[in-house]
């Protein structure tokens, strides 16, 4: 499951024109049917109910998707620290600050000094999730 999400990731950063075509189509492709079956195929056979199943699938389905169209906003500078410092000179100001000091914490305090890891942020995101999925898993 977690090889499966950062494939689909990274092949979306690839190719962002298909995250609104992935799911789209009324008639998916065989391709798209394989990949369907084997995660549900995978799920199953981990011992997940159907009902779980389900809701395993599309918590990470929508975790992956989301992440992607927030990935394609958002400005690809924050990925370095330099550019995290341009991004959070253009959008803080003091007025910022005084209005919403958390967002200016994060922004000016984390995202100008060390950069906005994107993968760092997707994987931490889907462990806990697939940590989540396990637990539920093992509660029976």
């Amino acid at each position: 499951m977690r090889g499966r999400a950062i494939s689909t990731r990274e092949a979306l950063r690839r190719h962002p024109w298909a995250i609104g075509l992935m799911e789209a189509r009324s008639k998916p492709g065989p391709a798209s049917i394989a990949l369907h079956e084997a995660v549900l195929k995978t799920l199953r056979e981990a011992g997940f109910s159907l009902a779980e199943t389900v809701h395993a699938y599309s918590v990470q389905d929508a975790y992956i998707y989301g992440f992607a169209l927030q990935e394609r906003a958002l400005p690809a500078s924050l990925e370095t620290p330099e550019g995290g410092a341009e991004v959070a000179a253009r959008q803080m100001s003091r007025a910022v600050a005084d209005a919403y000091p958390y967002t200016f914490e994060m922004v000016a305090g984390h995202i100008a000094a060390s950069g906005y890891d994107f993968t760092a942020e997707f994987e931490f995101g889907l462990d806990l999730i697939l940590d989540g999925l396990q637990r539920r898993l093992d509660a029976g």
